[in-house]
């Protein structure tokens, strides 16, 4: 393993991303954002993703000179356009969007479409808590799960995140896909040939499977059952009808280096509590919650496993395998 600081990371990842052809507006959020993710402890969603990006970008499906346009816009809501480009660019003009009109209007809707992938979703909500507003994300993604009954995947995995901001601790952060796993674990056992537990997935023919092989060639099952898959419909049909987005099921696969523009989409909400009960009673009330929470003896509240990985990457660097920092070397050479 060799650890980096934050911001030499940033720089080794936007610049294979610039070498790949992303423009500057393209690459530097992106890599931005791929770091914060691995301050946060989910390397999953960190610069681990640049070499599917550097794919991505070199068979054209990112615009890597894309410059995110605002579609249409009311007062309380925004519909940001990320031209087929990386998708966190465009987030970040939703996001401030959506805050800017809950400032005004008590609550604010930015939507992203024709967009890519958008890493932990979590993470942009960032400016909602810093903002002093609940914030809710959520985003769909390349078919990996079938409706409820069926076998043909359908849905993506379609993550859900949440931030409720607090006055003198760490905002609260709930954040999950609404797969029973994460489909990357199943790609990990492929690959070690190792078998996966029932219950994870179903292979080609709808049958529940432990061959992680069988499993990657079928469908992901969702958490919780038919309740997980009766969110990842909310979530499909709310980002597809908001955004006018492609469905999960129009986009290949994120883990496929040739394939179509995914253009799928992203939804953002911020709250302004003070449009509605107001802020003392907000945090009042989501105080009174906590303490109920921590009063029971091994409770965890969501999010802080992020804030212990941020504070230990901080102090001893960000580490990533010698293999990654060898190819992402090579990426940004190229």
């Amino acid at each position: 393993m060799t650890a980096f600081r934050a911001e030499e990371l940033e720089q080794l990842a936007a610049n294979a991303l610039r070498s790949a052809g992303a423009s500057a507006a393209q690459a530097g959020p992106t890599a931005h954002a791929l770091v914060q993710a691995d301050l946060a402890g989910l390397p999953s969603h960190g610069v681990s993703r640049v070499p599917m990006y550097v794919a991505h970008l070199r068979h054209q499906r990112v615009n890597g000179d894309a410059q995110p346009t605002v579609a249409r816009q009311t007062p309380g809501t925004t519909l940001i356009d990320a031209q087929g480009g990386f998708a966190f660019p465009a987030c970040a003009q939703a996001v401030s969007a959506a805050i800017a009109s809950a400032r005004e209007c008590g609550i604010g809707a930015g939507v992203v479409t024709n967009s890519h992938h958008a890493g932990a979703v979590a993470l942009h909500l960032d400016p909602v808590a810093q903002a002093g507003m609940i914030g809710i994300a959520m985003g769909n993604s390349p078919a990996a799960m079938p409706a409820w009954g069926g076998r043909t995947p359908l849905f993506g995995t379609n993550p859900i995140a949440a931030v409720f901001p607090r006055r003198d601790a760490a905002p609260l952060v709930i954040d999950l896909s609404l797969s029973e796993v994460a489909r990357g674990k199943i790609m990990v056992a492929a690959k070690q040939g190792k078998p996966i537990p029932l219950g994870w997935a179903l292979d080609a023919d709808g049958k529940p499977t432990t061959d992680a092989q069988a499993a990657l060639r079928g469908s992901m099952l969702p958490a919780g059952g038919v309740k997980g898959a009766m969110l990842a419909l909310l979530v499909e049909t709310l980002i597809v009808s908001l955004a006018g987005a492609h469905f999960g099921a129009e986009a290949d696969s994120f883990f496929e280096d040739a394939g179509n523009q995914p253009r799928i989409g992203q939804l953002f909400l911020a709250f302004n509590p003070g449009g509605f009960a107001g802020d003392a009673a907000y945090h009042a009330r989501l105080e009174a919650l906590i303490a109920a929470m921590l009063s029971d003896s091994g409770t965890r509240l969501p999010g802080t496993r992020r804030i212990d990985a941020h504070a230990k990457a901080r102090e001893h660097g960000i580490e990533i395998p010698e293999a990654l920092e060898k190819e992402l070397r090579k990426l940004a050479q190229a």
